[in-house]
């Protein structure tokens, strides 16, 4: 424990959360009486359906919940809210409350005071460490892949910096990799250079590490830093140590620094937000395209001081994608934004039953995601061809899963496609697997997952105590399993949310729980027919997505916000209400090309900027 205390003393950069304070509105006397009439039945005092009390919410102030106003908004509009079983308000009252929400959703989210979130000091994740040592010394090692996992912060990405911990073990990992990395390095990458007349040991270590800490910590580092090491290499020569070994030790030493395992970023004597250094810059860049640290032309930038402006931004950001390091940042993201990353750990289709499910079937479904995005990113393309495209990506392999004739060879490669029930995330094989069951698909578990990761509208968790549907779909005392899960809609305490989630997943029963596409289930016609709460009837997935491009806006805006999360470290805090705003505007009016998504978020100001942990007593 000492030294896990001494390691973060070292670093001591965690700042707290900072609260904005705001006085709730005056509340328009028609918009408290819709909410009475209309609301307070099942989200009042009384009666706290989802665990949302919407008086509690108004008294707490408007300004305290913008996005959950939002998601109000969305389902009065579509239909969701009231629920058909409860009083309904006659159109005129409900768009005049709607104009109401809107406005003053509006207002509480334009604030004045810009703030760029807090920034914690984030340790490099597996990925990150081991795409960062392969820059660093150009070793093909990777260490990391036998580090503890790491865990799932905001939005479930990895690179939260609220749950990159530093457990006992990992410090021994990082000791151990150090001494492998550093005997695998050739002494190019490590910058070694040979003591002479003219360059005492001394003076050639110091050199030495000036120049390796320079790469390492991602900025060259300070004198003091340097001194410090230079002891070191000193204590190890008196002890007769000879030069090479007494500098890779040194080096190793280096490898274990917090300025090497975290991405460390300096607080100031200043009470508002300032702009982050070229050098943080750089590596903000770098962490968030390439999964890895800064290349020669970003760090050339950074000691120039010419990256933090936003014409340099967007042009690195444009260079950097076309890089193929820019395939980390395809994978880390598709792989945790969609939660294929759950295929490699726990999702495991009965054997028996799908023995096609094989692993190099499991890696072809990812590396389709990671593809698609990849091109997606590399082709500017539109963030819509995420709903619905004529494309896709695939090997031999999962081409004969789709279908797909003409493919060989383990290669991925970009496909046409034919079937507009296929193209797009909800046509993704991996996708469709890990939203069924081992043994059947789920209509609410597939329902579910779009709501939640492609829309951003979660829908409440299940109450207790409700018994669990068959684990297979082979029928039970004469019952289909969706007459079985229309039996269990029946119960009132269920309804509500079954009512959004089950259409959507009944859209998609055409794919099996492997993804293959399928006309029958247990010899029957496969029964794919719904009713949205909107009133609209849709029966496979094309006609979902068609229901999905109507709600793009509630798709980018969800995108955006991940997006967002992925590239700050951090989650979504209301004060980044105008940031997403600001990237969806610019991306709507540019056709919602993903280049320009990309650029407005390296440009935008939480990436650009940092506060200390008061802000000005904010």
């Amino acid at each position: 424990m000492k030294r896990i205390a001494a390691f973060f003393l070292a670093l001591g950069l965690a700042l707290p959360a900072l609260s904005q304070q705001k006085s709730a509105p005056v509340l328009d006397p028609e918009a408290r009486a819709f909410i009475d009439a209309y609301c307070i039945r099942c989200h009042g005092p009384e009666k706290t359906k989802a665990k949302l009390d919407v008086a509690l919410v108004l008294t707490a102030g408007f300004p305290k919940e913008p996005r959950f106003w939002r998601k109000i908004e969305e389902r009065i509009r579509d239909g969701a809210m009231p629920p058909e079983d409860s009083p309904q308000p006659p159109a005129a009252r409900k768009t005049a409350f709607l104009a109401w929400v809107k406005k003053t959703r509006a207002a509480a989210e334009a604030s004045p005071l810009r703030d760029p979130g807090r920034t914690l000091s984030r340790r490099l994740t597996r990925e990150e460490y081991n795409n960062t040592v392969r820059d660093l010394l150009g070793v093909t090692l990777r260490p990391a892949d036998k580090f503890p996992a790491d865990g799932g912060g905001g939005k479930g990405f990895d690179n939260n910096a609220e749950t990159l911990f530093v457990p006992p073990l990992l410090l021994e990992n990082y000791y151990s990799a150090a001494g492998d990395l550093i005997l695998a390095a050739d002494a190019k990458h490590l910058c070694l250079v040979k003591a002479d007349a003219e360059k005492t040991p001394r003076l050639s270590a110091r050199r030495i590490i000036g120049d390796f800490g320079a790469k390492a910590f991602r900025r060259p580092p300070d004198a003091p830093l340097v001194d410090r090491w230079t002891a070191l290499y000193e204590t190890l020569e008196k002890k007769g140590v000879k030069f090479d070994e007494a500098v890779k030790t040194v080096l190793r030493g280096m490898l274990t620094s917090p300025f090497f395992l975290f991405r460390v970023e300096a607080d100031q004597a200043l009470t508002e937000p300032w702009p982050v250094d070229d050098y943080e810059v750089a590596s903000r860049l770098s962490y968030f395209l390439w999964s890895s640290m800064p290349d020669d032309a970003l760090f050339g930038l950074a000691a120039d001081q010419k990256l933090k402006t936003p014409d340099a931004l967007r042009t690195e950001t444009l260079r950097m994608l076309q890089d193929p390091k820019s395939r980390s940042f395809a994978r880390n993201f598709a792989s945790q934004w969609l939660h294929l990353s759950r295929l490699e750990t726990t999702v495991r289709p009965d054997p028996k039953k799908f023995p096609e499910f094989t692993a190099s079937l499991r890696d072809a479904m990812i590396d389709e995601a990671t593809e698609y995005f990849w091109a997606l990113f590399r082709e500017n393309g539109s963030l819509l061809d995420l709903i619905a495209s004529d494309y896709t990506f695939v090997n031999e392999e999962l081409a004969r899963h789709y279908g797909i004739a003409g493919v060989a060879g383990p290669q991925m490669r970009k496909v046409k496609l034919t079937d507009p029930n296929r193209g797009g995330i909800l046509g993704f094989a991996g996708v469709l697997t890990l939203t069924s069951h081992p043994a059947r698909t789920s209509p609410v578990v597939r329902g579910k997952w779009i709501l939640e990761t492609l829309l951003d509208d979660p829908p409440a968790p299940p109450p207790p105590n409700i018994p669990p549907l068959p684990s297979d779909d082979a029928p039970l005392q004469g019952l289909t399993l969706r007459e079985q899960l229309e039996k269990h809609r029946q119960n009132p305490v269920c309804a509500g949310c079954h009512r959004s989630i089950d259409p959507v997943g009944f859209a998609l029963e055409n794919f099996d729980p492997i993804g293959r596409w399928r006309t029958e289930i247990q010899g029957k016609p496969v029964s794919s027919d719904a009713v949205l709460p909107s009133g609209e009837k849709i029966s496979k997935p094309s006609e979902l997505k068609d229901i999905l491009m109507k709600k793009k806006e509630a798709f980018v805006r969800s995108i955006t916000e991940d997006m967002l999360s992925y590239a700050f470290g951090r989650g979504i805090q209301p004060g980044d209400a105008a940031t997403v705003d600001g990237v969806m505007a610019a991306v709507e009016k540019d056709g919602y090309r993903a280049q320009t998504w990309l650029t407005e978020i390296t440009r935008s100001y939480p990436f650009r900027y940092r506060r200390n942990a008061n802000a000005g007593g904010r």
